[in-house]
């Protein structure tokens, strides 16, 4: 199974991967391909992009598959639109790029979807919406939306994020509060609080996130964002899902604690699940333990595949 790239696509190459750009409606998506093989999607997480997966993408081709990385429209090198985002929009992204350029001769062939937080929650809804398009599914931390449900909150935290989201979306305050949230120090404040390995947050990690947040559009996108929608829950989608699912949880994750795991537990009449807690680790396994998470993902796509 190969990817099917037009000619007059721009690229850009490193060591271990091309990058290119695909037409998606009116905006540019940025995705990466390294190796040949059952195709494997890779879905980062809220601020993440294509080169947090920078540990795995190398390995995981290595093994024999074809890794394809994408930046979600509003992160990363895909363009940022000011639009009202939302889960479902993004599903019907990934859902396109996959009938466009997963396969041969416009084809769509089935693909993993691999899935760090919100991108996992994604993975999840392409499983239970587009059973066609997925062979199975790898979750890691997932979130169970893409922001906090009504009710979810004690009432003055509630406040609390509701103002928030209210002044960063605001034209006065917005891009002062903005800019006080993208700096690099507390860029790494927050990586401090979700890594337990403190070795793994490097200067290369900070300027991955930082560098979105500098396009001009980046703050009207956050502001979108945060006040989105929360979306399906995976309570709602995994009665509609039927491939296998490996769930990857770092133990220690504050944001996603590891008690969400267990409706993954409950829910396997129609599919297998295959589960595995990483102890002293946070919200990005893939990313803090590596060595771990690839060697999980590579031992179960042998045994479901």
């Amino acid at each position: 199974m190969t990817i099917s790239i037009s000619e007059s696509s721009p690229q850009t190459q490193n060591e271990y991967w091309t990058e290119y750009k695909w037409q998606w409606r009116d905006y540019q998506i940025q995705y990466a391909i390294a190796g040949a093989g059952i195709p494997l999607v890779l879905v980062h997480g809220f601020g993440a992009s294509i080169g947090h997966w920078r540990k795995n993408i190398p390995v995981l081709a290595a093994a024999g598959y074809q890794v394809i990385a994408i930046d979600l429209l509003g992160f990363g090198k895909s363009d940022k639109p000011v639009i009202d985002y939302s889960l479902e929009l993004w599903q019907e992204m990934l859902r396109d790029f996959a009938l466009e350029k997963i396969g041969q001769e416009k084809a769509a062939q089935p693909a993993v979807f691999i899935g760090n937080s919100i991108g996992a929650l994604l993975c999840l809804m392409m499983a239970a919406n587009y059973p066609e398009l997925c062979r199975g599914v790898v979750l890691l931390n997932a979130a169970g939306g893409l922001n906090h449900r009504t009710g979810e909150l004690n009432p003055i935290l509630g406040l609390i994020m509701a103002s928030f989201a209210k002044l960063v979306g605001s034209k006065v305050a917005g891009k002062f509060i903005f800019d006080q949230v993208r700096q690099k120090s507390r860029i790494r404040n927050t990586l401090q609080q979700v890594y337990c390995d403190r070795t793994a947050i490097t200067d290369e990690l900070v300027e991955l996130l930082h560098q979105p947040s500098c396009d001009p559009t980046a703050q009207q996108v956050f502001a979108s964002i945060i006040t989105a929608p929360a979306g399906p829950s995976p309570e709602e989608l995994l009665p509609q899902v039927k491939c296998p699912i490996l769930v990857l949880w770092g133990e220690a994750d504050p944001w996603t604690p590891i008690k969400g795991a267990e409706i993954y537990k409950k829910h396997g009449e129609n599919f297998s699940v295959t589960f595995q807690g990483i102890a002293n680790t946070g919200h990005c396994p893939h990313d803090e333990r590596p060595e771990i998470v690839n060697v999980a993902i590579l031992d179960w796509l042998t045994l479901v595949l």
